[in-house]
């Protein structure tokens, strides 16, 4: 396939894994991620990259701050709620529901290599960890 179509709510809805890269361009990537309840993303920073957050379920706090240790901002999201996250801005998203937290994530450009699934968050960090090596 060229691109990527297909029903984003349920692919989003439907993600069991902590994250799943459903399409990988040369400029922009698109993944759907599960947090469990209390779970989060982590504290990072994409440094040249901007992203876009759709939570699609679920409630969320994303922190955003200009330096790792320094929150500027903190927002509460829920169902349909978006944030854009500028390139070089320290983020983290955490689950703040009973539930799943079920969201897609744009990046512009890619931040994971295509076809990247990661089942936990566990999994996730290992490849981060070997990554950055």
């Amino acid at each position: 396939m060229t691109g990527w179509v297909g029903n984003i709510e349920e692919a989003t809805l439907g993600n069991t894994n902590f994250r799943t890269a459903l399409f990988t361009g040369t400029s922009m990537q698109l993944t759907v991620m599960r947090l469990a309840p209390g779970e989060e993303i982590g504290v990072e920073m994409h440094d040249h990259r901007d992203q876009f957050i759709r939570v699609e379920h679920g409630r969320a706090r994303v922190t955003l701050g200009p330096e790792r240790d320094r929150v500027a901002e903190t927002h509460d999201l829920e169902d349909d709620w978006v944030v854009i996250i500028p390139g070089g801005t320290w983020h983290n998203v955490v689950n703040t529901g009973d539930g799943d937290l079920k969201l897609y994530s744009l990046y512009a450009p890619p931040e994971h290599p295509d076809g990247t699934v990661h089942v936990t968050k566990a999994d996730a960090d290992a490849a981060e960890a070997q990554h950055h090596d």
